[in-house]
């Protein structure tokens, strides 16, 4: 699939942001002078060609009033990965889980963010985790600062 310019305008539309009301795909198809119907088969058709894999909300934790949060790494047996990433990615309470290479001064290979109101929250997060997937050797990262949060763009004005 070749991206036409009209394409490319709703990806620029998309990466800018939702506006917040009631049907925000609506509002970005005006921008862009379709019908909602119009746009949404365009995002469909971008979507089923693998161009655009998903459409994402970054939140900002703080404002929300999530202010611990706390990047929890585990040693997981290779044998494990896949059942144990299956059970936390399905828990509401997991926003980010993914496996990386363990070395042999960082024995983790597991990862998973969590967001809480305290530590405290964080940890018994961490411990119902750990006693789902029958896994104790954690360590819980807590974030010092939120970061600036921004998307690639790829399509600019």
């Amino acid at each position: 699939m070749t991206l036409s310019e009209l394409d490319k305008r709703i990806i620029m539309e998309l990466q800018s942001g939702l506006p917040l009301v009631s049907r925000p795909f609506e509002a970005l198809a005006r921008r862009v002078g379709i019908t909602e119907e119009e746009f949404l088969a365009r995002v469909h058709a971008i979507q089923q060609a693998g161009i655009m894999r998903r459409i994402g909300a970054a939140l900002r934790h703080h404002r929300v009033g999530f202010t611990a949060n706390a990047m929890i790494v585990w040693q997981i047996p290779e044998e494990r990965i896949v059942e144990v990433g299956e059970q936390m990615s399905r828990l509401p309470e997991v926003t980010h889980c993914y496996q990386r290479v363990s070395l042999p001064q960082w024995p983790y290979n597991f990862y998973t963010m969590v967001h809480g109101r305290s530590r405290e929250e964080c940890q018994r997060i961490a411990e119902k985790l750990a006693q789902i997937a029958g896994v104790n050797n954690y360590r819980l990262l807590y974030s010092v600062a939120e970061l600036k949060k921004s998307s690639m763009k790829y399509f600019m004005d």
